[in-house]
């Protein structure tokens, strides 16, 4: 076979896996943010109290709770992708999310089993924590070392592309059920739906996952003999500055997300005004403008490096949240709210489109996984499982101004790390592989 055919059937190969990873990607994604898509809903069933911001602040703490369980997911999950591979790690994650998601879609409410009813639910959340601890890692190591090194911020933005893409598919679902159910309905049980789908997806991409190529960099590893070096005491003594720079650019980058996107939803209707369905709308449109444009954001990182457009994001996130929030804020058209929401996701994207494969660069292959996974899964568990909650505790103390500004601080915190740090596409690690 000619060098060219051999060239072309391994660039045809690297793309369907990639596109194949990335299509279970979405799925986990999906079963995650069903769960902020459908709170809404499901509050009252879970966390009975007549009071809406009461209800929707307990069911806030779970979805923070299931945060706590990503820092030991990306422990576990991470050192058992390092040491079995980035395919085996994908297909555990899965496996655990389709069980999550199984759980809940069947839990009673506190009608039916007390106390024992939110017990179950936050029991589901832990088990889709622990999941998600490891999928993040996983993904983001297996898109980053399968691409093609002048292409790797491009397809590792798929990423980012399929994580919206989850949450895209999760409220459109909800828009399908708004329309074809009626309020009572979907408020009783239709909100069990979307949870029932994302645990049968999350079986047809088990099977898609335990086909995937498995990647150079870590068959180099295996062969070598290298996979046993990955532990979370090797990454603290031979890493730790790699480790704190991946705490310090998520921080910001990680909150500003969440507040843009799991809990914007919530904010068009208890500060807004809008009705459930309009802030449904004006949410998912504005995820899918966000959705095109990580690759776009991505590519560009391949011309010019990483660094300058996360310090584009760092500059314009701390300048521009606090007026785009109080903005929001007063919105009452619809289209008026749309375009902050489209200019906010538009500054995130300087983040999102790119943060995974600047941590992939960081880390040596033997210990890739866990050094993208653990600091990462830290990071988001304090500032972005806990984004609605502290938005909400806010808004309750009626001083929802200060979430603006905490979210502010913390962009300009990873703006700090952002101008200190070296570009990774200059300096990758995945190029010594």
């Amino acid at each position: 076979m000619s060098e060219v055919t051999t060239n072309a059937v391994s660039r045809a190969a690297r793309v369907r896996s990639m596109l194949a990873g990335s299509a279970g990607n979405l799925v986990e994604w999906y079963d995650w943010y069903v769960y902020s898509a459908f709170s809404l809903y499901f509050a009252p069933i879970f966390f009975p109290s007549g009071d809406r911001t009461s209800e929707l602040l307990a069911a806030a703490a779970v979805f923070a709770v299931g945060f706590v369980m990503r820092p030991l997911g990306a422990w576990l999950m991470g050192i058992y992708a390092d040491r079995h591979g980035r395919k085996a790690g994908l297909t555990l994650s899965v496996t655990l999310m389709c069980a999550g998601s199984m759980i809940i879609a069947c839990a009673p409410g506190y009608s039916a089993a007390g106390v024992a009813a939110p017990v179950i639910l936050v029991a589901a959340r832990l088990v889709q924590g622990l999941s998600v601890g490891g999928e993040y890692g996983a993904s983001a190591t297996y898109l980053a070392e399968i691409a093609s090194r002048g292409r790797r911020g491009f397809w590792s933005s798929l990423q980012y592309v399929t994580l919206i893409a989850g949450q895209l598919v999760a409220l459109s679902v909800l828009l399908v059920l708004q329309l074809v159910l009626e309020p009572a309905a979907l408020a009783s049980w239709g909100w069990r739906i979307p949870f029932a789908v994302g645990g049968a997806l999350s079986v047809g991409v088990f099977w898609l996952r335990r086909g995937l190529t498995e990647t150079s960099s870590f068959e180099t590893v295996r062969s070598e003999g290298r996979t046993r070096r990955s532990s979370a005491l090797r990454l603290l003594r031979e890493h730790p500055r790699e480790a704190a720079i991946v705490v310090g650019l998520t921080a910001g980058g990680t909150l500003a997300f969440y507040a843009y996107t799991t809990y914007m939803q919530k904010f068009l209707v208890v500060t807004s005004g809008f009705e459930k369905t309009t802030a449904t709308r004006i949410t998912a449109a504005g995820l899918f403008v966000f959705m095109l444009l990580q690759p776009v954001v991505g590519a560009l990182s391949d011309r010019v490096g990483r660094r300058p457009l996360m310090i584009g994001f760092g500059v314009l996130g701390t300048l521009l949240t606090v007026p785009i929030m109080t903005r929001l804020a007063a919105a009452r058209d619809p289209y008026v709210a749309f375009l902050l929401v489209v200019a906010a996701l538009a500054i995130v994207s300087g983040y999102t489109a790119i943060n995974a494969v600047v941590k992939a660069e960081l880390f040596p292959a033997e210990i890739r996984t866990l050094g993208v996974a653990l600091p990462y899964a830290i990071a988001n568990t304090v500032f972005g499982g806990t984004a609605e909650y502290v938005a909400l505790w806010f808004k309750s103390r009626d001083v929802e101004r200060g979430f603006y500004w905490y979210v502010t601080a913390a962009i300009a915190v990873s703006l700090v790390v952002y101008v200190r740090m070296r570009d990774t596409r200059d300096h990758s690690r995945i190029a010594g592989d």
